[in-house]
């Protein structure tokens, strides 16, 4: 079965709503590395469409340019893209094509699909919000910047429940950021003060 994994820059107060002037400072070759990982993890790319559009704007003309971000504009280019849109869509970017259906059953019939080894859903902050509820994310990776942004669009939103996670990789880079990965996990067991108070600093 194919892992839908998230990727996403975010600040250090959950946003995940990029604003240039307090990202870029902290885009090095190490964050390069980084993207490029995820971006080898999978041959289907899940995409909103506020993403679509700013991706479709700007990636072909860079591939066509051939500047030293092409051959990774070509890879974009090249792979399935899957965009989640409500309205019908004309592309102007190669191998891309509008989901499905309800968005729920077509990502879990992605997964299903033997032919498809991963499914990576670059920003789409709307869609990464719903495909959690459901329970279909596989795994977030957060590039964490070393700032509070204050304002823009969160990755968690409001809800009942907690999402509970475990990381399953870190590394911290020179510039700050912090790279990890999760991977849902259960809740663990209920826990109050009277269980934990022997772990409480004895004092001086």
């Amino acid at each position: 079965m194919a892992k839908v994994i998230s990727t996403l820059f975010i600040s250090a107060d959950g946003v995940a709503e990029i604003n240039p002037d307090w990202h870029f400072p902290y885009f090095d070759e190490n964050m390069g590395r980084a993207v490029g990982e995820d971006y080898d993890t999978a041959d289907v790319l899940l995409i909103g469409r506020e993403t679509y559009d700013s991706f479709a704007g700007a990636w072909p003309d860079r591939e066509a340019a051939g500047g030293d971000d092409a051959p990774f504009a070509k890879q974009l280019g090249d792979v399935r893209k899957v965009v989640v849109s409500r309205q019908p869509l004309e592309f102007s970017w190669r191998n891309s094509e509008l989901i499905q259906g309800d968005l729920v059953d077509a990502v879990a019939a992605l997964k299903a699909d033997a032919g498809i080894k991963g499914i990576l859903i670059p920003g789409s902050i709307s869609v990464v919000q719903q495909l959690l509820a459901a329970g279909l994310v596989d795994e977030l990776r957060l590039l964490v910047h070393p700032v509070a942004a204050r304002k823009g669009r969160k990755l968690f939103d409001e809800g009942d429940a907690p999402y509970h996670l475990r990381v399953t990789a870190s590394e911290v880079f020179p510039t700050g950021v912090i790279r990890v990965i999760y991977s849902p996990t259960a809740a663990p067991g209920a826990v109050g003060y009277d269980d934990v108070k022997d772990q409480v600093p004895a004092g001086n």
